[in-house]
């Protein structure tokens, strides 16, 4: 029998003093929902984006059970802007298994870019990240997962525990279906510090200072024998002064 532990959930208003005290803090969907300051239903209405997502051709563990997108946006004085499509890098010293890799993803469809609940969710982030870290631009990657067990076994996190290294992540769980696992495990960065939780509530949030913690997602299967499952996830990762690569 898997047990499934509960996350620490705090309010919209508490978020900081979680994240400065302890490096991470999760939201349930409604608090997100308000800090965004849309309807949760109109947060639903954009998991119809996670039924077309392409297969991600870059899997070095030889793996088909991670489909994506990825598009890149800037955050400043309240507004949201695209920017042009371009790749996902990350230094090895980050992702040891897919780092140093220029992986061009088809970006997020326009349908979801334009619904009125994207810049809305990215402008109530990037007002955390300026709360704790100071008013600045933010450069945020926008990446769509879909982590399927058609292989029997699917890996949110192939590269392990890991950090991003970016300034804050914002990991949201969009949904959940006839699925085990996927438990999310955060560390203290510089010590033996941990929880493990499991987010189960579509649109609830994990939210983290990059530089504090490492996290990961352990391994899905399906509930069912011979069954089919899988979890999709919105991963905003928030950086100032660029792009990861364009140093």
């Amino acid at each position: 029998m898997t047990v499934l532990l509960s996350p620490p959930l705090t309010d919209a208003a508490g978020l900081c003093t979680q994240v400065r005290v302890h490096g991470f803090a999760v939201l349930p969907a409604q608090a997100l929902a308000q800090a965004a300051q849309v309807p949760l239903h109109e947060l639903a209405a954009l998991e119809a984006g996670w039924d077309d997502l392409p297969p991600d051709g870059y899997l070095r563990d030889g793996g088909r059970y991670r489909r994506r997108r990825h598009s890149c946006f800037v955050v400043e004085a309240g507004q949201v802007r695209q920017a042009p499509h371009r790749a996902h890098w990350q230094p090895v010293e980050y992702n040891a298994l897919h780092g140093g890799m220029w992986r061009m993803f088809e970006p997020v469809a326009p349908a979801t870019v334009a619904s009125p609940a994207w810049p809305a969710l990215l402008r109530a982030l990037a007002g955390w990240c300026s709360a704790l870290a100071g008013e600045r631009p933010w450069y945020v990657e926008a990446h769509q997962f879909r982590i399927d067990t058609g292989d029997g076994i699917g890996r949110p996190t192939p590269e392990g525990a890991h950090r991003d290294g970016v300034d804050f992540v914002a990991v949201i769980l969009v949904g959940r279906h006839g699925i085990k696992g996927g438990e999310t495990r955060v560390f203290d960065a510089n010590g033996p510090a941990g929880q493990r939780f499991t987010l189960l509530q579509p649109w609830s949030l994990l939210f983290l200072d990059d530089a504090r913690v490492i996290h990961e997602s352990t391994p899905i299967q399906p509930l069912a024998e011979d069954g089919y499952g899988y979890r999709d996830t919105l991963v905003l990762t928030f950086r100032a002064g660029g792009f990861q690569g364009d140093d």
